[in-house]
C-alpha cells in the first residue's frame, strides 16, 4: 500500500483526517459506518482510501448507528480488529450496544466529534453526548488538538486491545474536528510495528477452540460479571500508562492522565477537558506574566478517572475551578463531581471548587472568560451554586 514510509512528516490536517490518517495505518479489518454531522469527514474520507486500495478495510454500511455498533460487536466478536466513529445522536442510538460492547470485552475504536445533543436541534461541539455515555463501561480519552487526535487514534487502539475494554477518542466537533493544524505524522512502518498484528485469543470463529459470546447470567452470577468488568476498566489504566509510554519512545510525545501546566506552584488550578484547554492555556500564560500563581489541569483520560493523580496535583492549592461542557440535569456536572470525589480522600482539606458550564451547543469561550473565571477564585467570588460562562446566568 502506498503511503508515508521512511521518516516522521510534519503536514496539515483537521482533527477528523488526522484520525483518518492514523487509521490508514492502523489498517483496520472492519469498519461499521453511518454518517452524522460533524463525524462524517471521518468515514467519508476513510471510504476513499479505501476506493483507492490504501487500505484492506472491509466498511459496512448499515441503516443507523444502532446497527453500526451491533456490526462493530459482531466483527469483533469475529475477531477482526474493529473501528467506527459516531457524533451526538447517533451515540445516543448506539447506547444499548454499547453496554453490550463493553460486557463481552471487546476492544472496538470509536472516534467521536463530540456534539450537542437535541432537543433543540443543534449540529454544534460540546460535550453532552459522550458524558451521556460515560457509565457505559468504555474507556474516554479527550482531545485538545489535532496533534491529540492522531496519537490518541493510534495509543487508544493499543490500550483497548491490551486491557480488552472498548475506546472512544473524543475530539470537539467542528473545533477540532474540522479546524486544520500542523501535526507530525510517524512513518507507516512504526505504527504498523507498534499496533502489532492483531490475533486475539477469543473469537468466534476459532471452530478449534469454541467460546460463547452473549450468554444469560442471572442472579447467581451476574454480579460477579460486573466486579470483573470494574477491575478490568481499573487495570485498564495501567494498559493505557504502558501504551502511551511505549508511543512516547516512537515520537517523543508523552500523553499522560492528566496534563499539569503551571501546576506545581499554583494556587489557584482551573480544570478542564478538550480544545478549550488551548485558549485556557493562552490565559494562564498572560495572568502569569502579571504575577498571577494560576495554573491549569487538563484531563485527557476521563474514564478510568485518575483520582490519585488529581489528588496529589491538588493537594496544595487554594481553590480550584471546574469547567464542564456538559450538563447533569439536577446535579452537578461531571468533572465538577468527579473532582470532589477525588478532593474528598485529602484529609482537612478546606479547599474550595467552584462549577462552572461552558460553551454547550458551540458557543465560545474567550481568554477573557478563562481570566475571570481565575478572578473569581482569587477573590473568593465562590459558592455551591454553578455558574455559566458566556450567558447571561439567567
Amino acid at each position: 500500500m502506498a503511503g508515508r514510509t521512511d521518516k516522521k512528516s510534519k503536514i496539515a490536517l483537521t482533527g477528523g483526517a488526522a484520525a483518518t490518517e492514523a487509521l490508514r495505518q492502523i489498517n483496520p479489518d472492519v469498519m461499521p459506518v453511518y454518517p452524522i454531522t460533524p463525524q462524517t469527514p471521518i468515514i467519508a474520507s476513510f471510504a476513499k482510501m479505501q476506493a483507492k486500495k490504501l487500505v484492506d478495510t472491509e466498511i459496512i454500511t448499515v441503516e443507523s448507528e444502532h446497527s453500526v455498533m451491533s456490526a462493530c460487536i459482531g466483527s469483533e466478536a469475529a475477531g477482526a480488529r474493529t473501528v467506527t466513529a459516531t457524533s451526538s445522536q447517533g451515540l445516543a442510538l448506539m447506547n444499548e450496544m454499547l453496554y453490550i460492547a463493553s460486557g463481552n470485552q471487546l476492544p472496538i475504536l470509536m472516534l467521536i466529534s463530540a456534539r450537542a445533543l437535541s432537543a433543540p436541534l443543534n449540529i454544534h461541539g460540546d460535550h453532552s453526548d459522550v458524558m451521556g455515555s460515560r457509565d457505559a463501561g468504555w474507556m474516554q480519552i479527550f482531545c485538545e488538538n489535532v496533534q491529540e487526535v492522531y496519537d490518541n487514534t493510534i495509543i487508544g487502539l493499543k490500550t483497548a486491545e491490551n486491557s480488552k475494554v472498548p475506546v472512544m477518542v473524543i475530539m470537539d466537533g467542528f473545533i477540532t474536528s474540522h479546524s486544520v493544524e500542523n501535526l507530525e505524522v510517524l512513518p507507516d512502518e512504526t505504527v504498523k510495528k507498534y499496533v502489532e498484528e492483531y490475533n486475539p485469543k477469543n473469537r468466534l470463529l476459532d471452530v478449534e477452540n469454541p467460546v460463547t459470546f452473549g450468554i444469560l447470567a442471572l442472579q447467581n452470577s451476574y454480579f460477579e460479571f460486573k466486579i470483573k468488568q470494574e477491575k478490568r476498566m481499573q487495570g485498564a489504566f495501567e494498559h493505557y500508562k504502558n501504551a502511551a509510554d511505549e508511543y512516547a519512545k516512537i515520537s517523543q510525545r508523552q500523553h499522560d492522565a492528566i496534563e499539569k501546566y503551571f501546576v506545581d506552584d499554583a494556587e489557584y488550578i482551573l480544570i478542564i477537558a478538550g480544545s478549550a484547554a488551548g485558549t485556557a492555556k493562552e490565559a494562564v500564560d498572560k495572568m502569569r506574566k502579571d504575577g498571577k500563581k494560576v495554573g491549569l489541569l487538563k484531563i485527557k483520560l476521563f474514564r478510568p478517572f485518575p483520582y490519585r493523580e488529581i489528588k496529589e496535583a491538588l493537594k496544595n492549592v487554594k481553590a480550584v475551578a471546574t469547567c464542564d461542557r456538559a450538563m447533569s440535569f439536577g446535579a452537578y456536572p461531571p468533572i465538577y463531581s468527579d473532582i470532589v470525589n477525588s478532593l474528598c480522600q485529602i484529609s482537612n482539606t478546606d479547599r474550595q471548587i467552584q462549577p462552572y458550564v461552558y460553551g454547550l451547543g458551540g458557543r465560545d469561550i474567550f481568554q477573557s472568560d478563562v481570566k475571570k473565571v481565575f478572578d473569581d477564585l482569587i477573590n473568593e467570588n465562590i459558592s455551591s451554586e454553578i455558574k455559566f460562562i458566556g450567558t447571561n446566568n439567567i
